[in-house]
């Protein structure tokens, strides 16, 4: 397999994802009522999995790597592009979990913002991932050797190993912060 292929199984699921989210976004424009859990667990699936697990293998090996690459000016001009989306999307999600808890705890009707938030991010998922299947990921395994590719899908197995550790460790010291009076 190539190290592309688990990236793009990883696409499945958060296209599944982006269409709960477009389900939502109409059933707040049919019943202008958000759906806070929901919106909640979108957004932490959409901080984890597909930031952190998914857009962290891109980033920190493929992109990364690729960057010592002698790319041609339109994979670079890609890579840049979708490095941006990556910036985009985490700072949409960020915006979505404050007003949603905003939301959620009473403190002002966010409803419109969760709209926009939720449109942002259904926007920009689908073009993302079609750019990155379509255009980008199979001419990028150009520039590596076979060797580079089997060395880059143990790294990506790698990252999936540690990062439930790296998750569940910010978790309880995140916790023992806020509780130090009571440790």
């Amino acid at each position: 397999m190539m190290p592309i292929g688990p990236l793009m199984i990883e696409h499945r699921l958060i296209e599944r994802m982006i269409r709960l989210m477009e389900v939502e976004m109409h059933n707040i424009e049919t019943n202008s009522k958000p759906d806070t859990d929901f919106i909640e667990k979108a957004c932490d699936f959409l901080k984890t999995y597909a930031d952190r697990c998914h857009h962290g293998k891109e980033e920190d090996i493929l992109f990364n790597r690729l960057k010592d690459k002698n790319l041609s000016a339109e994979h670079e001009e890609i890579l840049n592009r979708l490095i941006e989306d990556h910036k985009l999307a985490r700072k949409t999600t960020s915006d979505l979990a404050a007003v949603n808890k905003d939301n959620k705890n009473g403190l002002k009707d966010r409803m419109n913002e969760i709209r926009e938030y939720l449109k942002l991010l259904t926007d920009l998922y689908p073009e993302h991932i079609r750019k990155e299947d379509k255009v980008f990921f199979i001419p990028s395994m150009s520039y590596f050797t076979e060797e580079e590719k089997d060395e880059m899908l143990e790294s990506f197995n790698e990252f999936d190993r540690n990062l439930i550790h790296e998750k569940y460790k910010s978790l309880v010291t995140d916790y023992e912060k806020t509780n130090k009076s009571h440790i």
